[in-house]
């Protein structure tokens, strides 16, 4: 099933919810649980609820006495390596509270490019959900080389989305919608709907300012991440994280994408 308007999203089955390493760290890190908190209440409706978490190279910086982000691809392997364990154990002490286990999954993206690698991630994934644990899915920053490397998780979330066929994919930041240019930026107005179809001309989309110490993403990546999906048939919405239950709820909060309608994308990828 497409679901082409916002109303319809209190009614998905299948969801991918992608949380920005801005919005998880750091002074931010008190939303966690809020946001798992949501998660739950719809997993536990009946709701198929895949996870993709950035912040496991910011999760680990602490433990490597980091003030930023490393800069060279072994430091932030390192980082990562820590921080991934810190980052899952948060995320299940929350989910303790409502009975559910999550299942790490930690991609490269030969793992949704190339076969046999690619029917492995979806049969597992998948399998995943038929037994209600809730995925919860980033890259595998250990391993990942620069050649082999989604660039960011804003990317992998759809990719992923494509892949298992959601219903609608969440994209949650620091941000509460896009922008027809940087919103610190006078004349700057939110954007409420793009269709599957429009042009996007005289929108300035930009990279991630402010938060680049422990982001790699930005409103540009999420509007490439957003096309991508939406071509494939799943609807996109782009938000603020503290905005993620009225997401779920289908309210009128951040950028909606209109999913083309015949999605000839599901065999995208």
């Amino acid at each position: 099933m497409s679901y082409r308007a916002r109303a319809q999203v209190a009614s998905a089955r299948r969801i991918v919810v992608k949380v920005g390493s801005s919005s998880i760290s750091g002074d931010n890190s008190e939303q966690i649980a809020p946001l798992i908190e949501v998660l739950s209440q719809a997993h536990n409706r009946g709701v198929e609820v895949v996870l993709v978490s950035s912040g496991a190279v910011a999760s680990g910086m602490d433990y490597l006495n980091l003030d930023e982000r490393p800069a060279d691809l072994a430091t932030q392997q390192a980082a990562a390596s820590v921080g991934q364990n810190v980052l899952t154990a948060r995320y299940q002490e929350t989910l303790d509270r409502y009975g559910i286990a999550a299942g790490q999954v930690l991609l490269t993206e030969g793992d949704l490019l190339n076969e046999p690698h690619r029917s492995n991630t979806r049969r597992a994934v998948n399998r995943l959900l038929d037994l209600r644990i809730m995925p919860v899915v980033n890259e595998n920053d250990t391993v990942a080389t620069y050649g082999l490397r989604f660039g960011d998780n804003d990317r992998l979330a759809a990719m992923l989305s494509v892949l298992i066929r959601a219903d609608l994919l969440l994209l949650l930041s620091d941000v509460d919608a896009l922008y027809t240019k940087p919103p610190h930026l006078p004349g700057a107005e939110p954007i409420d709907f793009i269709g599957f179809d429009q042009e996007l001309d005289g929108m300035e989309f930009g990279a991630n300012k402010g938060t680049g110490t422990v982001g790699t993403g930005g409103a540009n990546t999420k509007v490439k991440a957003a096309r991508l999906a939406a071509s494939a048939g799943t609807a996109v919405l782009v938000t603020e994280t503290s905005l993620a239950a009225e997401a779920l709820r289908g309210g009128s909060c951040g950028t909606w994408f209109e999913p083309m309608p015949t999605a000839p994308g599901r065999a995208l990828l």
